[in-house]
């Protein structure tokens, strides 16, 4: 067998007689980088990406480097197109990635901005392999599953390995062991263990105990068929993460070891708790851990010190979730209200900032499409705080519209994100400056009023096309300003975008004239970035998605302040 530390591919045997095609970056070490490997089995939603940031979140606070990477099966290039009431959120990442909303659960357990290379679709992989083939890469082999497009898959994680410098790279395939689409993500895995060496890869089956209130006992077959399915494609888990509503019992966890050859020391049960900032805790107990230490040979790699610091500060943020707290209410207005998982990051936010200022955050969900002016008081009247969230489309816009009246003339403290920004705007020119007519494009595209608009010229500055502005970007603050106090008198901060519509120039000065001031805006061009109302308890709307990087140990500024002003609202 050749060096496996070196490319290896059919170009180098136009023979066809060597069957090994190990793709590696150049620079890459094999066994350096271990892996910890995490699928589902019985069905998607139990909490993947909550179990592997939660346990990567322990390794790196003992001083470890880790990476995570989402392996997702659809054909989208990304989560961009997707339907919130399908997928849940789309987040999105500094450099402009549209993914999946575990991205953000990785991002704010180990509070770190992460990339496209932490991002993988199924259509990424075929597009990679079929652009090789086009350009002749495999020099005339037929390109097959088996090795091209696992090789692919492998060549994706070693990149991530070698670019992060990771001692740990975090591996979650969406859906479940049974799904076709998994099938070639799985087989690279069973291969990228072969071929890293022994103590190289932790393959972990997070599965699902069911409880039927009928039987008033646990049922573990459904479990043990799902990882007999894993079993059957050659890999041999090495944990199993047991989902269920109250801790599994030892009967099940026995069952569920000698059916799958694990150790029921490493059989652990991960059941419900108040927040997700509590499994951390669930999984130390268990002695997790420091039980994949021991299986990838990285003892020697943990710092006592660092640990003992960090786990210091986790635990005086998690104590004060079961701490007593002041209930306040948040309404959300949006069109995707019945599916919570389209506002992840904003629920996330709004807890950051309410366990950080011992206030326990209620979210009143507000569908706006039969709100107007003359109804609005009974949807708010019982609401402490009010966000109108980002969204597209045209449905309920023109309640929002009420909603920001409601909230601008009776003092309640209100936050615009995205499209909340546009409604605070369209709502003052019709409202404050006269302007009868104002709208949107996206929302009336011949309206007369076009304070919100797709400009030629910012299309041409920024290289949009007719594609949205996405990823982080500079905003530039004004001193004396709400936003410059909330960001501790910066001058200059980063947020992140997702839109395509901004506030047309022509009206600018009419709507600072009239009492709208524009505290940040983007360097160097007139797109306006965030917008306040002095004299208001609390009225700030921002263009970017402030919910995406706010952090359990560093709640965003925006959020704490309508936190904060909600709760001096109800307990003057």
């Amino acid at each position: 067998m050749k060096n496996a530390n070196t490319l290896l591919s059919s170009a180098g045997d136009t023979s066809g007689e060597n069957e090994y095609f190990i793709p590696m970056p150049k620079g890459y070490q094999k066994g350096k980088t271990k892996y910890i490997i995490v699928m589902g089995t019985v069905m998607s939603g139990l909490g993947k990406g909550i179990f592997s940031s939660c346990l990567a979140k322990l390794l790196l606070d003992k001083g470890l480097k880790v990476s995570p990477i989402k392996l997702e099966g659809y054909l989208n290039v990304d989560s961009g197109t997707l339907n919130p009431f399908r997928h849940g959120e789309v987040f999105v990442l500094d450099d402009g990635m549209e993914c999946d909303m575990d991205l953000g659960t990785y991002e704010r357990m180990l509070d770190h901005d992460l990339s496209r290379l932490n991002f993988c679709t199924s259509g990424q992989i075929y597009n990679s392999v079929l652009n090789k083939e086009r350009h002749g890469d495999y020099l005339g082999r037929d390109v097959q599953m088996i090795p091209h497009v696992t090789g692919e898959v492998k060549l994706r994680l070693r990149t991530l390995a070698h670019d992060s410098r990771a001692d740990v790279v975090f591996v979650e395939i969406g859906g479940t062991v049974g799904d076709l689409e998994n099938a070639f993500y799985i087989e690279a895995m069973r291969e990228l263990a072969y071929e890293e060496g022994p103590n190289s890869c932790c393959f972990v089956a997070l599965t699902y105990i069911l409880e039927p209130n009928t039987l008033g006992e646990q049922k573990s077959k459904a479990a043990q068929l799902g990882i007999r399915e894993l079993m059957q494609s050659g890999v041999q888990p090495n944990i199993v993460a047991c989902r269920c509503s109250n801790p599994v019992s030892e009967k099940v966890r026995q069952k569920i070891s000698v059916y799958s050859n694990v150790p029921i020391n490493r059989v652990v049960s991960i059941h419900d708790s108040a927040s997700i900032y509590t499994i951390p805790a669930m999984l130390r107990e268990a002695g997790l851990d420091f039980e994949v230490l021991r299986m990838l040979k990285l003892e020697d790699k943990i710092n006592l010190r660092k640990e003992r610091d960090e786990w210091a500060k986790w635990c005086s943020f998690t104590d004060k979730i079961s701490q007593t707290k002041k209930p306040l209410t948040i309404g959300i207005t949006g069109k995707y209200t019945s599916v919570r998982d389209s506002y992840a990051s904003i629920i996330n936010a709004l807890e950051h900032a309410g366990i950080t200022l011992g206030g326990d955050v209620n979210i009143k969900w507000i569908e706006t499409t039969n709100v107007n002016d003359g109804n609005a008081a009974e949807y708010l009247r019982d609401v402490d705080g009010i966000i109108v969230p980002g969204g597209f489309g045209v449905r309920g816009t023109e309640g929002k519209i009420s909603c920001v009246k409601y909230a601008r003339v009776n003092n309640l403290p209100y936050l615009g994100i995205c499209l909340g920004f546009q409604i605070a705007v369209i709502e003052y020119a019709r409202n404050v400056c006269g302007l009868k007519d104002a709208n949107s494009t996206e929302i009336e595209p011949n309206c007369k009023e076009p304070v919100i608009n797709i400009l030629p010229e910012q299309k041409k500055i920024e290289g949009l096309g007719g594609n949205m502005r996405l990823g982080g970007y500079d905003v530039i603050l004004k001193p004396q300003t709400l936003a410059w106090e909330l960001f501790g008198k910066s001058e200059r901060i980063r947020m992140r975008f997702r839109h395509r519509y901004e506030v047309d120039p022509r009206y600018i000065e009419k709507l600072e004239k009239a009492g709208m001031v524009f505290s940040g805006k983007a360097p160097n061009y007139p797109i306006m970035q965030i917008l306040e109302l002095p004299g208001h308890p609390y009225f700030i709307g921002t263009q970017a998605h402030p919910c995406l990087t706010s952090r359990p140990l560093r709640p965003q500024p925006m959020f704490l302040g309508l936190v904060a002003a909600s709760l001096r609202k109800k307990y003057p």
